[in-house]
């Protein structure tokens, strides 16, 4: 039998009852012996209870996406398995909780008794245990790769280390003994081979935090919301030292707002939120624009709007972040597409802000905020930190003055000015004369253009159709690309990370193409909406389920897209 290359694995069942750690803790084992990994996680907003999975995918190669089909489920209640069995592969496997329920004998269910085994042991919570040796075993994975990584786990330095080492390493066996006692094998996993290089699993909100920190973040300000809290919390833990200042807020209008102020006094400042703490900081982001405050605002999508899906993924606030307060502005914009650039992202924003002077948004999303994934380890020295350009003059000085940005002035230095949120002339001070209002406005836009360095990505571009996906879904569409070359369409690929401004020559090619599809988890169809009004003849395909593509119906729906196009030039 040919080794297996991929394998996927998705345990279900009630918030509570260990999905996640499953998850994790596979994925942990798998990337500490050189296996590439992925998870991918989905629950409801309640704090316990409510059907709750986590996926992880391993690989010998880099995993673009999460998967469309299962090799194993592990079910621990009925409604579970009646939710996502039609998921599972044919030739693969179901794993259950046979203490919780029964069913009838198949050909490939495997009923076992995770929890009462797991007691055994003497360690009342090692029945997810029970379960990572009954996976390992139907992928023939040598035994010493998850009792290494029970060992290093759990020997901390404490006293009990050994004991609850020893009940971790039972536990595994026990589920090792109960599968193979079934009889069923899905096939050897191939040997991995370790990525070139040092490596990190890092989940997407850590990747941002690590990445502004890298980027010389002084200041973070935050209020807890989901899918984003990690980040404050991953800051309130490391942003540590003298010079370095973390708040939780009481609400995100204060967290806003004093972000803005740190802007002015000269700090580096962010905050991190999602799409309802977005639209209550509109106020105070016109303000920014207005009085060109550095400033950088995470924006963690969720499903929208008003509360709707908090703990679900969507790519439904680029409108938003575009044009996020009343009146004329265009806030730049960063959309990280994988965990790797969630680092670099952090990094372009906080420079993109202190560069043009003003709010700059980073727009995630939950299935990238709470993805964990083995990552090289990032490299500050490819980005860079940058610094604002600080007044350091004497006398008189107009701070608005000109189309260009200008130096800043720091509060307690040279060149008094009014930070103003009215509109203002060139020393800051309140005007209503419309000749100020043309001036100010200009100049406005026209330090948008010092952001035009973005790269992007491109292939195959003598094409006249493309696919340009943006954010996270990116992964699946880049799955889904040499499939579709495989089957003979003829489209090209590009990808950026920077959505505004767009980088020239992105814009530039988009704009000779026939058809640009653009994937995205949204139902307005927001990017190509986007791209339409720059001149660019784009089209959706869009999704809005809670959940990322999958590889194979981004195949079905490019083609069925470029196959209408090709039909309409034949009727023409």
């Amino acid at each position: 039998m040919e080794k297996k290359r991929d394998f996927v694995v998705r345990f279900a069942g009630e918030g509570g009852q260990g999905m996640v750690t499953s998850a994790e803790a596979l994925a942990q084992a798998a990337a500490q012996v050189g296996y590439h990994v992925q998870t991918f996680t989905t629950f409801p907003s309640q704090i316990m209870g409510g059907p709750t999975w986590a996926q992880t995918r391993i690989s010998t190669s880099p995993v673009l996406s999460a998967g469309d089909d299962l090799d194993i489920l592990v079910v621990f209640n009925k409604e579970a398995y009646d939710t996502h069995s039609p998921e599972v592969r044919d030739g693969g496997v179901i794993l259950y909780e046979s203490g919780e329920f029964h069913l009838e004998a198949g050909s490939r269910l495997l009923g076992i008794p995770f929890e009462e085994l797991g007691k055994t042991t003497g360690n009342p919570r090692a029945a997810n245990m029970v379960v990572l040796g009954a996976l390992a075993h139907l992928v023939l994975w040598p035994e010493r790769y998850l009792k290494d990584f029970v060992s290093k786990r759990f020997a901390r330095g404490r006293q009990g280390d050994e004991a609850i080492i020893a009940a971790n390493h039972k536990a595994l066996d026990l589920g090792r003994e109960a599968a193979g006692k079934s009889g069923f094998v899905l096939g050897e996993l191939e040997d991995p081979t370790p990525p070139a290089g040092e490596q990190l699993l890092i989940k997407g909100n850590d990747a941002i935090a690590i990445g502004a920190i890298a980027g010389g973040l002084e200041t973070f300000i935050g209020y807890p919301i989901s899918p984003a809290t990690t980040i404050l919390v991953y800051m309130e833990r490391n942003l540590l030292g003298e010079g370095r200042f973390v708040y939780q807020a009481s609400s995100e209008i204060e967290a806003i707002s004093a972000i803005a102020g740190a802007g002015y006094a000269g700090r580096k400042a962010m905050t991190a939120t999602a799409g309802p703490g977005l639209s209550l900081m509109s106020e105070a982001l016109g303000l920014a624009w207005m009085a060109e405050l550095p400033l950088v605002v995470i924006d963690v999508q969720r499903g929208g709007p008003a509360t709707g899906l908090p703990t679900k993924t969507e790519q439904s606030d680029l409108l938003l972040a575009l044009t996020p307060a009343h009146g004329d502005s265009h806030v730049p914009v960063i959309a990280p597409g994988t965990v790797e650039e969630c680092f670099y992202a952090a990094m372009h924003a906080l420079n993109w802000s202190e560069r043009y002077q003003g709010p700059v948004i980073v727009l995630s999303e939950m299935m990238i905020a709470e993805r964990a994934q083995n990552i090289p380890r990032p490299n500050p020295d490819l980005v860079g930190a940058e610094n604002r350009n600080v007044y350091r003059g004497s006398g008189d000085y107009e701070r608005y003055e000109g189309n260009t940005v200008s130096p800043m002035p720091i509060p307690g230095g040279p060149g008094s000015y009014v930070a103003n949120a009215s509109e203002h002339d060139p020393r800051g001070d309140t005007t209503h004369l419309p000749q100020r209002h043309v001036q100010m406005m200009e100049r406005r836009f026209a330090k948008l253009a010092v952001l035009e360095d973005g790269t992007y990505e491109s292939k195959n571009n003598q094409y006249s159709v493309a696919l340009l996906p943006w954010g996270g879904s990116k992964g699946p569409a880049e799955e889904a690309y040499p499939i579709l070359l495989q089957q003979g369409l003829n489209v090209a690929w590009y990808y950026t990370m920077f959505l505004n401004p767009l980088p020239p020559g992105l814009l530039d090619e988009l704009r000779s193409k026939d058809l640009v599809i653009v994937p995205e988890l949204n139902y307005l169809g927001q990017f190509s909406s986007v791209l339409r009004a720059l001149g660019v003849k784009a089209e959706s395909i869009t999704q809005y389920t809670g959940l990322p593509f999958k590889v194979r119906d981004l195949v079905t729906q490019v083609t069925q897209r470029v196959g209408a196009r090709v039909g309409e030039r034949v009727t023409a």
